[in-house]
């Protein structure tokens, strides 16, 4: 990891967080005179991203939950007795690191049967054709973002350099739609549609009973807002304020009694996993009230940014 860049100033920078300074106009407008943003900065941005693929150990987090990512975005292994469920493959330089990963908790790569998404970003699904590859996994995503990963992250609004959002790409085997399900081993997970940061994001739940209690488990599809991307008259994604309106209301009203996030920062991986392995007891990834502070923190930064568009405009 640069020492120039380092990871956690770029997880704050792109990953959803309540101090994320990559959103709003306000620090658009601090910055007058100074730096560009991060995603208009190619050597900056591309440190960042290098800082996300440090080697994680896997970890067993809770139920049939375990973390198979690198350090700085998430992969989910949800494992089940016909085969196993992936979300997210993260950049595909790393999909060797997650099989290792996955051979290192002592099960079997080749029995990844489906291939879920939290969003169809490099970072998310750039690895998903390699991993398709060695598992013939089964890869379900919704609509919009099928699209983006079949051009391989060509056709995406993002800000950040073109090069650096490139991923071989790959075709889905199926589409979901909004509180349709995916179901392997007893397992079942559902797909809520919360589009914003990508056209697509998926936000996917699943019940999990733990010590006789069941639990509400969340995977966070992400809600940021990358500077210098704007909410109104934006070209790109007329309708984007509309989705991130409905996304925000769509997920505080969705129970979770675990939130998990495509970037280990977004849900306080580190500091849980230190205390999961001091004994900490409950489980710290059951966690209510953070989810509820991520999300709360989260819309407030693009009212804010919507606030600061609004009353920049020439009427007013």
């Amino acid at each position: 990891m640069s020492k120039a860049f380092p990871l956690w100033l770029a997880l704050l920078a792109i990953a959803n967080g309540p101090h994320s300074f990559a959103q709003t106009p306000t620090n658009q407008a601090a910055r007058r005179g100074g730096p560009p943003p991060l995603s208009q900065n190619h050597a900056a941005s591309e440190r960042a991203f290098n800082g996300w693929k440090t080697p994680q150990e896997p970890k067993h987090i809770i139920g049939n939950i375990y973390y198979v990512g690198p350090g700085g975005v998430s992969s989910w292994l949800v494992t089940t007795p016909e085969g196993h469920i992936l979300i997210d493959t993260t950049f595909e330089e790393c999909v060797p690191q997650i099989c290792t990963n996955i051979e290192k908790l002592g099960f079997k790569v080749g029995d990844i049967k489906i291939i879920l998404n939290s969003h169809a970003h490099v970072d998310h699904a750039g690895g998903h054709a390699a991993m398709k590859k060695r598992t013939g996994a089964q890869i379900v995503v919704s609509a919009a973002d099928a699209h983006l990963m079949e051009t391989g992250g060509a056709d995406d609004f993002s800000p950040f350099p073109k090069d650096l959002l490139a991923y071989t790409p790959v075709k889905p085997d199926r589409i979901v739609q909004d509180g349709e399900t995916v179901s392997l081993g007893g397992v079942t997970l559902t797909a809520h549609l919360t589009p914003g940061h990508t056209k697509g994001a998926t936000t996917w739940t699943m019940p999990l009973t733990v010590d006789g209690k069941t639990n509400q488990v969340l995977f966070f599809s992400s809600t940021s807002i990358a500077d210098p991307t704007p909410l109104l008259h934006n070209p790109a994604y007329p309708n984007i304020v509309a989705d991130y309106e409905a996304t925000f209301k769509k997920l505080k009203s969705l129970p979770c009694d675990i939130f998990l996030g495509p970037h280990a920062d977004q849900f306080g991986l580190a500091r849980k996993l230190a205390r999961l392995d001091a004994g900490a007891s409950p489980n710290p990834f059951i966690d209510p009230e953070g989810a509820q502070k991520i999300l709360a923190d989260a819309e407030q930064v693009f009212l804010r940014q919507l606030a600061q568009e609004k009353k920049a405009e020439p009427n007013n």
